[in-house]
């Protein structure tokens, strides 16, 4: 039985990992061995930066409000107090945009959570 060698594989799989380290620095995208391992680690922060990103959004929007809040003379805790029991549902990313566009429409939301609460 005739040998069978590996180089068109081998090829195809290492062209295929060298294009996704396109971009990189230096040998990091010309040598195989060390792009491997970049790449390797770059989709691991993808991978985990992805969740990490819906966190930081969340923080950015809670801290939006808050600062919208406190201009109206209220604490964050008790304006989102306020609009549970006023029966206001609007989502902490919806309340940021109008705290940060539209100051005057906020204060408004404001005081129908500060009298329902």
């Amino acid at each position: 039985m005739p040998r069978i060698k590996g180089g068109v594989v081998t090829r195809r799989r290492h062209k295929r990992l060298l294009k996704q380290a396109k971009g990189y620095f230096g040998s990091r995208r010309t040598r195989y061995r060390v792009a491997k391992e970049t790449v390797i680690r770059a989709l691991k922060f993808a991978y985990r930066d992805r969740r990490t990103r819906k966190r930081d959004f969340r923080r950015l929007w809670i801290h939006r409000i808050n600062a919208g809040c406190r201009l109206n003379g209220l604490s964050y805790s008790s304006f989102i107090h306020g609009l549970k029991t006023a029966g206001i549902d609007l989502d902490r990313k919806m309340l940021s945009e109008i705290a940060l566009h539209h100051p005057e429409v906020f204060s408004e939301i404001v005081g129908k959570a500060t009298h329902a609460g």
